[in-house]
């Protein structure tokens, strides 16, 4: 990092990864400009906290110069600029150096790299890996997509002591990369997926996905998920030893002789990595079937890894889950609360209930975005027991699958939280799961999370 010691350096967004790479270029005294395609009046708490950094921030805001490209020694962008943006090119052909900020944090990494892939799952995979390493005496570093910014890893002050950094990286990250070469890769999934603007074809999605598989090489691990991507030949043709998991059992499946990996078999968990291990779930603390399969992935990595069985197992019963996923809050009077405040799309609270045993007492709504919600009622007329509307699309909501279940409208987010209680009886189910958008009373759906957890501990 010294090298970049008072150049002039541009970092491109100005969300959380932005400020990380402020700060980062702060500490080594680089002159530092800020640009963001976004109008100044939807900046006004990055502004604010940016002066706080430096009272006369240089910054473009509401457009990209090509001025600003031009004269910067560094151009560094977040994971949701589009690396074919033409002033990146600019900066490339007047002589700057231009990355990602995932790739310019690898860059500048030195410790051996674990990366969680594929499009869902990653980050609590990513911190079930970290969570059993820490409990194996590692010293480790957990960041990428949605957890910690890899840059943040350059800052520690520890950071000759990492024994692993673990990231979760999306095919965005990976779309200007070649050279990435993780000692370990965990495929859980691959969705087809069409973004516009960034990824025409779902062809194009999914060779992003799989580019690090060019770079492993048989001292590599490469962790598959068995029932999602079995048949996919780039994964099954690796050089990198292959291991497999599955929520199935290999036994029942009969091919435990031809494959090594995790599987569930006889409600425990069996490895044949390296050595026979078995597994408890019963004191698991995360619930749902999604989070049976990442802990799968989780424990596959950490064989291949060669992590003590007392630690994977310490792990299973002790990992808490990722806050505002499914994250278990407490037990009251019989009633379990979760806060699930991520799923802001009727599709994530559509998984999420179905990885939930009814009764479920839900609390949803939030910014009215005009989304539909036709085609959702048989999940809530299944699994939930009563429904609690709040936020500026609580009327659409209740319009269209309020008739599903019994549905309350309330005012307020406090008085949300208040019904649901009141309503609650021992063996019910109360989760926070808004199916939209937080902005409607929150800064984002984290501040909506940490708010639920509040009112909850006051109960």
């Amino acid at each position: 990092m010294e090298k970049y010691r008072g150049k002039k350096v541009l970092v491109v967004g100005l969300g959380k990864t932005g400020f990380a790479l402020i700060n980062l270029f702060n500490q080594h005294e680089c002159q530092i400009k800020v640009t963001d395609i976004k109008p100044i009046f939807d900046l006004n708490k990055q502004v604010k906290r940016l002066k706080k950094i430096n009272p006369t921030p240089q910054m473009t805001l509401g457009e990209h110069k090509d001025e600003d490209f031009i004269e910067a020694d560094v151009v560094v962008y977040s994971s949701s600029v589009d690396p074919n943006l033409p002033q990146l090119q600019k900066a490339k052909e007047h002589g700057a150096e231009v990355f990602g900020e995932f790739a310019f944090a690898y860059e500048n990494c030195d410790k051996p790299v674990i990366a969680v892939c594929g499009s869902k799952g990653r980050t609590t995979i990513a911190h079930m890996i970290g969570f059993a390493l820490k409990l194996d005496k590692k010293n480790v570093f957990v960041g990428g997509t949605n957890s910690e910014p890899f840059c943040n890893f350059l800052m520690l002050p520890n950071k000759d002591e990492i024994d692993y950094v673990v990231v979760e990286v999306s095919p965005y990250q990976l779309q200007s990369m070649d050279n990435f070469h993780p000692i370990l890769a965990v495929y859980p999934n691959i969705e087809e997926k069409v973004i516009e603007g960034r990824f025409k074809t779902a062809g194009e999605y999914i060779e992003n996905s799989l580019k690090v598989l060019k770079n492993l090489n048989p001292e590599n691990f490469l962790i598959v998920n068995f029932d999602k991507l079995s048949s996919n030949s780039m994964l099954r043709n690796s050089e990198a030893q292959t291991f497999w998991y599955s929520r199935k059992s290999f036994v029942k499946m009969g091919v435990l002789s031809e494959i090594q990996g995790t599987h569930f078999h006889e409600k425990r968990i069996h490895s044949n990595i390296h050595y026979h291990s078995e597994f408890r779930v019963s004191k698991m603390r995360i619930v749902g079937q999604n989070n049976r399969e990442n802990l799968l992935a989780a424990i596959t990595a950490c064989k291949a890894l060669k992590v003590s069985d007392n630690s994977i197992q310490t792990s299973i019963e002790k990992f808490p889950g990722i806050p505002h996923r499914m994250e278990f809050v407490m037990e009251k009077n019989g009633v379990k609360f979760y806060n699930d405040a991520k799923s802001e799309t009727m599709d994530d609270l559509t998984e999420t209930l179905s990885n939930l045993k009814p009764p479920i007492i839900l609390i949803a709504g939030g910014r009215d975005t005009e989304q539909n919600y036709e085609g959702y009622e048989d999940v809530i007329r299944d699994k939930v027991r009563l429904m609690v509307l709040v936020g500026e699309c609580k009327e659409n909501m209740n319009r269209l699958i309020g008739d599903a279940t019994q549905t309350f409208l309330v005012g307020s987010f406090d008085e949300s939280i208040l019904l649901a209680y009141q309503k609650s009886r021992t063996g019910d189910t109360v989760i926070l799961c808004p199916g939209n958008e937080a902005t409607d009373i929150f800064r984002d759906y984290e501040e909506k999370g940490s708010y639920f957890k509040k009112l909850i501990f006051q109960l």
